[in-house]
């Protein structure tokens, strides 16, 4: 059975704003206090995973390590399947030293016609992943995985969410991830899954 989050402030892992934003949202309901791993200033460690789950678990344990508070550390990452599911693990990196979502977005598209995939639906499907650890000062650990299924397009659409939203398309919808309100989003994303589990499993 997973451990009950009972305690009132949550370190979020993360440098990102955009990440932190789409947490707090979903966790304000439980009245937990939740700050940045950026806004406390902690270093981001070397992620040396092979594995969204093991770069998630380094980024939790060296988070709580260096706070002494619970941390939730997530790991995601864009899979183009005509690419051989990259960028995968390496999705941030694909965004140039500056993490320019536009650039990591264009490389994809750049790939894409390099191998000449047709721009179809079907040829250029993707999978967004998300895995959740939840950590406390202890170091004992809670795991969650969400996916969420779709396909790029270009150019880029919207101008909500963060990162690759505005070229990814979910299955059986005709908008991009960017171009949907942060409820529908949250209701049907690889991070909104995966917090779903964890809500439901250690806060519920």
């Amino acid at each position: 059975m997973a451990r009950r989050f009972t305690l009132p402030k949550l370190v979020v892992a993360t440098h990102n704003r955009g990440k932190a934003g789409e947490i707090r949202t979903m966790l304000a309901p439980f009245g937990v206090e939740i700050v940045s791993a950026g806004e406390l200033g902690l270093a981001a460690p070397e992620e040396t995973g092979s594995t969204f789950e093991e770069n998630a678990m380094i980024k939790a344990l060296a988070a709580t390590r260096a706070s002494g508070l619970p941390v939730l550390a997530d790991d995601s990452g864009l899979s183009v399947h005509a690419l051989d599911d990259q960028p995968g693990l390496y999705t941030a990196d694909w965004e140039g030293p500056t993490r320019d979502a536009m650039v990591g977005m264009r490389r994809i598209q750049d790939e894409l016609a390099a191998r000449d995939v047709p721009r179809s639906d079907a040829a250029r499907t993707a999978t967004f992943h998300c895995v959740l650890v939840l950590a406390w000062p202890d170091e004992h650990r809670e795991l969650f995985r969400g996916t969420l299924d779709g396909s790029i397009v270009w150019p880029p659409r919207g101008n909500g969410g963060h990162g690759y939203d505005p070229c990814f398309q979910p299955t059986g919808d005709s908008r991009t991830t960017a171009e949907m309100s942060d409820t529908e989003k949250n209701a049907i994303s690889h991070r909104g899954r995966a917090f779903r589990m964890m809500v439901e499993a250690c806060f519920g």
